[in-house]
């Protein structure tokens, strides 16, 4: 996959929507600049998430993004989404990919240098590292990495498949965006700073800014 998709890569959970349409929330996103949308669901509704999946998939992608499902293959599979993301005790990427196609998009959540190691990483689209900062978006069974710690796991990983993007997860925002970038992540994944923006769109184009700036600084400073 074109891995400039990475650079923002907005998480829409209903729950964080601050009571908002979060088929609109992932509109607004697309149009800010983000090329992937995630739909994490967790309230226990397949029915609800069906349909929440059709709908949000077919908008993000009139809008030119790449619509990917958390946790769920099945729902990925069903709705025709771009992929999937997967945890370390979901469905195996390998068989995600089996099932959703040569040309999914199939991201593996990585928190430790252990899951790193054992990273079927050739069915990979990207590793997903984290979480960086403490965050009240999701609950966290591991302290926080910090920017030392993605810098330690984004090597290890590079060490081991050079081109695959790393993108970096929980408590990111526009005020610390670019150090995530600087500490070797390509892209950001982000909720709240989206779904809890006052004006979502917004909210995307300044943390777009930030990335792009840092990237290209990183870029410079290489040479």
């Amino acid at each position: 996959m074109n891995a400039n998709a990475l650079r923002l890569y907005v998480i829409v959970d209903p729950e964080a929507c601050a009571g908002r349409d979060p088929v609109a929330v992932a509109r607004a996103a697309v149009r800010g600049g983000a090329g992937i949308i995630q739909l994490r669901d967790k309230r226990d509704d397949v029915p609800g998430m069906l349909a929440l999946a059709r709908e949000m998939g077919r908008t993000v992608r009139e809008e030119g993004g790449l619509f990917v499902v958390n946790d769920r293959v099945d729902v990925a599979l069903a709705t025709g989404a771009d992929g999937a993301h997967v945890g370390q005790r979901d469905l195996p990427p390998l068989e995600a990919r089996t099932l959703l196609g040569g040309e999914a998009v199939i991201g593996l959540s990585l928190k430790t240098a252990g899951q790193v190691d054992a990273a079927p990483v050739e069915s990979l689209s990207y590793g997903a590292i984290g979480g960086i900062f403490p965050t009240a978006s999701k609950e966290q069974d591991l302290p926080p990495a910090g920017l030392e710690g993605l810098k330690e796991l984004a090597g290890r990983l590079r060490a081991r498949a050079p081109a695959l993007p790393v993108v970096a997860i929980s408590g990111i925002t526009v005020e610390n965006a670019a150090s995530v970038i600087k500490a070797g992540a390509d892209g950001i994944a982000v909720i709240s700073a989206v779904c809890a923006a006052e004006d979502p769109e917004a909210a995307v184009r300044a943390l777009r800014e930030e990335v792009d700036a840092a990237l290209a600084s990183r870029r410079r400073e290489a040479g």
